[in-house]
């Protein structure tokens, strides 16, 4: 599980590394499902690619539209490079809303009560 802890209306990146321990390169396609994956971005695109006993880093933004937590599902499926294949990888995506900051203050004056 990843969470996205921030204040409301903030946007929150994380990074996912990944490593790839053999000795081909493996090529992933990432899909971003549920019911608030909207909520959610690849800002790097939707293909990741490990190379031979390399690394890699997916970025995912969350911008928070309600207060209540929003979840998805990051799904990294395995596409055939040379005949190999990497297993597929899935990802809680998980938000806390911990603070509000308020977008700005106006005061008014107005009578309360009018005979």
């Amino acid at each position: 599980t990843i969470e996205f802890t921030g204040a409301f209306h903030a946007t929150v990146v994380k990074k996912v590394h990944l490593k790839n321990p053999s000795i081909k390169t493996l090529m992933y396609d990432a899909t971003l499902v549920g019911r608030e994956a909207d909520d959610f971005s690849l800002p790097d695109g939707n293909t990741v690619i490990i190379p031979p006993k390399g690394q890699a880093s997916v970025n995912v933004e969350f911008t928070s539209r309600f207060l209540h937590p929003a979840e998805a599902m990051l799904l990294l499926i395995s596409k055939t490079v040379g005949g190999i294949g990497g297993a597929t990888l899935t990802f809680s995506l998980k938000s806390k809303i911990t603070h509000i900051e308020p977008a700005g203050i106006l005061k008014c004056k107005s009578p309360c009560y009018e005979l």
